[in-house]
């Protein structure tokens, strides 16, 4: 219930922020709302804005959603561990160091966000701390730390909005198509949103692709960090984990282990037997 409070309250925030700048700048760009050009505007606005904003609060967000302990002082020697294991591999991968975290879970998992490189939270499941060993848990944040280095939120962040700016532009521009003559302001909205749903779900197969793409690229920066075989053992630990990821949106996308999909189409993580064929086999 906390997390679908947060999300709606962030959301409506959101919304309320960019509508006041659009509200600014359409008429200091003397755009018009009917032109094809302003409603791109208007579009792109709300896509790669509500994009940007949510990445901007995304360390905010995620403690707040799995309430997540930030360590700072120490309280035990896992904690220390976590801390200077992070510490290490941050310097080997040229970035700066991470908030890191702790949250209660009985899953294996950990994640990794922020809004750059420099300035990024890798927080890890309760779970994770009491199944792995701590080889197999040096290579996931390694693989988190990787996601940083790589600022695969940054460019994930830009593929959706640039898709939903053109999701929202298409759906639009096809119900005017469609109700041209007719004036019923209802059917209006039920055909976007309709087009809208459809759009969207062929957006998410090229953002979930790129997804899968920068796992296997994580997986890569893991090896280098913590070793392959430490990597390889992490991603085998995890397929004896047969409960379904409790995380939710772009923490989803950046845990070391994502929700199962009806296709692989729509999967954010490849299967880990593929991840695990990949690793054995590189250079």
């Amino acid at each position: 219930m906390k997390r679908v409070l947060l999300f709606v309250a962030t959301n409506l925030a959101i919304l309320m922020v960019l509508g006041v700048v659009l509200s600014i700048l359409m008429p200091v760009l003397g755009l018009d709302p009917a032109s094809n050009s302003g409603l791109l505007f208007m579009c792109a606005i709300f896509g790669m804005g509500g994009s940007f904003i949510s990445l901007a609060m995304s360390k905010f967000i995620a403690k707040r959603s799995v309430g997540a302990h930030v360590i700072e002082s120490p309280r035990n020697q896992d904690e220390q561990w976590l801390l200077a294991t992070v510490r290490s591999q941050a310097e080997t991968a040229g970035i700066g160091m991470p908030e890191v975290a702790v949250y209660d879970s009985p899953e294996i998992n950990a994640f990794a966000t922020g809004a750059n490189r420099n300035n990024a939270l890798v927080a890890v499941s309760t779970g994770l701390l009491r199944q792995m060993t701590r080889d197999e848990a040096e290579a996931v944040l390694g693989h988190e730390v990787s996601h940083v280095a790589n600022g695969d939120m940054v460019t994930l962040t830009l593929i959706q909005g640039v898709l939903n700016t053109f999701v929202f532009f298409f759906a639009r521009l096809v119900a005017q198509a469609v109700n041209r003559g007719n004036n019923n302001v209802f059917v209006y909205f039920m055909t976007v949103m309709a087009f809208q749903a459809i759009f969207g779900i062929l957006a998410s197969f090229i953002v979930m692709s790129f997804s899968r793409y920068r796992e296997y690229r994580a997986d890569a920066g893991g090896a280098d960090l913590a070793g392959r075989q430490k990597m390889i053992a992490a991603l085998k630990r995890l397929q004896g984990n047969h409960g379904e990821s409790q995380l939710d949106g772009q923490l989803t996308a950046f845990g070391i282990s994502g929700k199962r999909a009806m296709t692989e189409l729509l999967m954010s993580h490849p299967p880990l037997e593929k991840r695990i064929a990949a690793l054995q086999n590189l250079n």
